[in-house]
């Protein structure tokens, strides 16, 4: 399971013409899961994502968790691409949705996040907080 973890000041995503959801001030999550992830990796890899220290403290260095703030997430399969051969990207190492979405929720629900719509096109709208991008997997 690979999260690309963003601080932003705020997120939204939108599928066709409907926003589905929107944070403040926060993460916004890009979780791609692969064949192998189970239950427990779900679980121990949003727990990681809560305890991330990336959050200014008082004294303006990176060292508060999540705290209060939300957590937009979103499934993107596409962080599991591998474009090492050629220029067209393999997606096999992706899991199918019917092991995936469960995953994706399981983690979602784990963060009480916001979240996109499994497998719809999105677009996702997001403002950067900082220079804050991680890719954290187990």
């Amino acid at each position: 399971m690979r999260a690309l973890v963003q601080r932003v000041a705020h997120a939204s995503v939108t599928v066709g013409d409907a926003c589905v959801a929107g944070i403040g001030p926060g993460l916004l999550v890009l979780l791609g899961v692969t064949h192998d992830d189970t239950p427990e990796t779900a679980d121990r890899l949003a727990d990681k994502v809560r305890a991330l220290r990336v959050f200014a403290d008082a004294d303006g260095r990176m060292n508060e968790p999540l705290g209060d703030r939300e957590v937009l997430v979103v499934s993107q399969f596409t962080l599991y691409g591998d474009a090492r051969k050629g220029t067209r990207p393999s997606y096999v190492a992706a899991a199918a949705a019917e092991h995936a979405e469960p995953l994706y929720e399981r983690f979602r629900q784990r963060l009480n996040a916001e979240g996109g719509v499994f497998g719809a096109e999105m677009q996702v709208d997001l403002r950067n907080d900082g220079p804050v991008t991680l890719l954290v997997e187990l």
